[in-house]
This record gives structure tokens, C-alpha cells and sequence, in this order.
């Protein structure tokens, strides 16, 4: 009897404490390096977040201060989010943790991200008795993602986040000692093409997850054959979102043939990355109850040839404002498609950079 209590308790700890969050970024194979705090908007510890009505489950805590840099990438480029528990290379999160794995993105926001901007491009569920989690362990803590194909050059949000369903039989609002455990992680893109779609589901965290979900309530001990992975359908790539209507299909796991080719292929790629211009002045701040932080521009680059800087293309164009003693500092927001703040430039020209964003920049 003793022995069986004591072994409870350490499975126990050891559940508890087998949390996740991600540690570099893979583009086409190529290693970017450690990206914590450099293109990640990393959060000071690896514990969920489960009260889904707070502003963390967009980009987890700390998500509202921008990183210093972009990873460079070209639309239709195959990205690798690698995910760790303490240690790069470790156990990467419990394997009963098991649960679904669900990519978004959004144009650059310097905020929380917590407002209607996020489509989905990428989700792995449940499938043949297989977890998403159960792929990402066996897959030394990769989750591969296809940047869209004809997504218009700009810079970029990409939020990836693993859902553990151990203790999801019952909704945090009831017993805020269980529940669905959410680890978002949001990841900085500067991204490289000639497409001209712009993500336009604007589905928001804010509302958009609910504990009636039964894809966020779901008892992993049960029987089931299938499972309804959260939030909105899957974005096309078109530029005509598909809604915010909660998914009804199970989706199926990634292809095992296909991780185990893009493994090999990771595991033996170089390192190549190159830190290049950064900037962090700091911009004023708006007539908006969110502040504005300093807009960063260090480019993370694989071996391609390196992005210097982004010009994203817009399918709305924005007139272009210059200096005026009232506008934004240079690199400060000065546009953008829910933007309420400053749209003149107190130094430099107002450029847009997405639909979302556009920045004071350097004549």
C-alpha cells in the first residue's frame, strides 16, 4: 500500500510538472536558432493557461511584449515549431498529455493579440487511436505547418498551441483545479512572395473559445472514435475566410511517413542563422487603451538569400503619411485595419506593411 501511494504521487508530480513551450523555429529543415525572446514571444514559464477568458490564451503570458526579431520565411515554405519541457531535446510535455495541435495566423500585431485577426492554416487532432501530442513526442517535439502559398508579403503572427485533454472531463469555470490545458505560443514572421491573400477569418480569442466546446470539455478516458477540434474552419488561403464557426469534422492525424521524412531531414540540417538590423525605438503612445511598444526589425534568416527589410503588399491601399509634429515616431503604428491611433508620421513616411499594420519608416 505504501508503495502504491508513493508511486501515485510521483506519477503525479511528474504529470504535473511535464508542461511544454517552444524553443526555435525550423524553415524548410534549417534550424533558426534558439528564438526565445528573439522571434517568440516566450512566456516566463512552461505552465498552462486554462481561464479562457483571460487576454493569455491568445499568446500566452507575456504575449503583449513584442520579441526583438522575425524569422524570415517564403510563402509555401514547410515550418517546424520545435516544443521542449526544460531542456531542449527532453521529453518535450507528459505523454499523457494527449490532445490536439492547432495553428493560426494573423498580421503583425504589437498587442496581446487578444481581438478578431487570427485564421486558422493548420490543425491535428485525433485519428486511428493516434494523438496529435502522441505525433509531436514521436517527432522530437516538431510540429510541421505549411506556410500558405499565395499569402501576401508582410509580417506576420503565427500561434501554435498544444491542448492537453488529461484533465478536460470537466471545465475550468467549474473546478478550476481541472480543465483543458492550453499552451499557445506566438512566433514573429517576416514572410517573402508574390501572393496577394490576406487572412481574413478574424476569429478572436476573445469569446471565440468556450467551455461548452466539445472539443475543449472532452473526457479522454471515455470512448470515443472521434474528436471536434476548437475554434473556426480551416482558412483556404483564397482571401475569402470560411467563418468562425467551430469545426464539426475530426481531423485527421499527420501523415507518419511525412514526419518521420521531415525528421530525418531536420535532424541533420545546419544551423544557419543571421541576426541582422534591429532597431528599438520606442514609439508614442495612442488615443487606444492598449499601448504601443517599439516596433522591432531584426530578421532571422535561413541560407536563402537574406531579407534586409519587409514591404508587404496590400490588397486596401492606405494613403502614405509624412511627418507631422503629432504623429508617430519613427517605426511607431501609424495604420492599419483596426487601428484608432496617430495615421501621420512625426519623422519619416507611414508605409503599410500588412492590412493590419503599417509603420513609420525611413524615407
Amino acid at each position: 500500500m505504501h508503495f502504491t501511494t508513493l508511486s501515485a504521487i510521483a506519477a503525479l508530480t511528474a504529470t504535473a510538472s511535464a508542461h511544454t513551450r517552444v524553443y526555435s523555429v525550423w524553415v524548410n529543415g534549417e534550424d533558426q536558432g534558439d528564438g526565445r525572446e528573439l522571434y517568440i514571444r516566450s512566456p516566463p514559464t512552461n505552465s498552462p493557461v486554462k481561464d479562457l477568458t483571460s487576454p493569455d490564451i491568445a499568446c500566452n503570458v507575456a504575449g503583449a511584449t513584442p520579441a526583438s526579431g522575425f524569422v524570415s520565411a517564403a510563402a509555401g515554405d514547410t515550418i517546424s515549431v520545435e516544443w521542449y519541457h526544460d531542456t531542449r531535446g527532453d521529453d518535450i510535455i507528459a505523454s499523457s498529455h494527449k490532445g490536439p495541435i492547432i495553428t493560426y495566423i494573423a498580421p503583425y500585431t504589437e498587442d496581446d493579440g487578444f481581438d478578431a485577426i487570427w485564421s486558422k492554416i493548420d490543425e491535428e487532432g485525433y485519428s486511428s487511436g493516434t494523438w496529435a501530442v502522441d505525433n509531436l513526442i514521436a517527432n522530437a517535439g516538431k510540429k510541421d505547418f505549411t506556410m500558405p502559398a499565395d499569402l501576401a508579403a508582410g509580417k506576420y503572427l503565427v500561434r501554435q498551441e498544444v491542448i492537453g485533454l488529461h484533465e478536460a472531463d470537466v471545465a475550468y469555470d467549474t473546478n478550476s483545479a481541472r480543465g483543458a490545458q492550453f499552451y499557445p505560443s506566438c512566433m514573429q514572421f517576416d514572410v517573402t512572395g508574390t501572393g496577394s491573400a490576406a487572412p481574413d477569418e478574424d476569429f478572436n480569442f476573445d469569446g471565440g473559445y468556450n467551455y461548452t466546446d466539445p472539443g475543449i470539455v472532452f473526457n479522454l478516458y471515455g470512448s470515443f472514435t472521434t474528436y471536434d477540434i476548437p475554434g473556426p474552419e480551416l482558412w483556404t488561403g483564397s482571401g475569402s475566410g470560411s467563418g468562425s464557426a467551430s469545426s464539426t469534422t475530426a481531423a485527421a492525424a499527420t501523415s507518419a511517413a511525412t514526419s518521420a521524412a521531415t525528421s530525418a531531414a531536420t535532424s541533420t540540417a545546419a544551423a544557419t542563422t543571421a541576426v541582422v538590423s534591429s532597431t528599438t525605438s520606442a514609439a508614442s503612445s495612442s488615443a487606444t487603451s492598449k499601448a504601443t511598444t517599439a516596433v522591432p526589425t531584426t530578421l532571422i534568416t535561413s541560407s536563402k538569400a537574406p531579407v534586409t527589410s519587409a514591404t508587404a503588399t496590400s490588397a486596401a491601399a492606405q494613403p502614405t503619411a509624412t511627418g507631422s509634429a503629432s504623429g508617430a515616431k519613427l517605426y511607431g503604428q501609424c495604420g492599419g485595419k483596426i487601428w484608432t491611433g496617430a495615421t501621420s508620421c512625426a519623422e519619416g513616411t507611414c508605409t503599410v506593411m500588412n492590412p493590419y499594420y503599417s509603420q513609420c519608416v525611413s524615407a
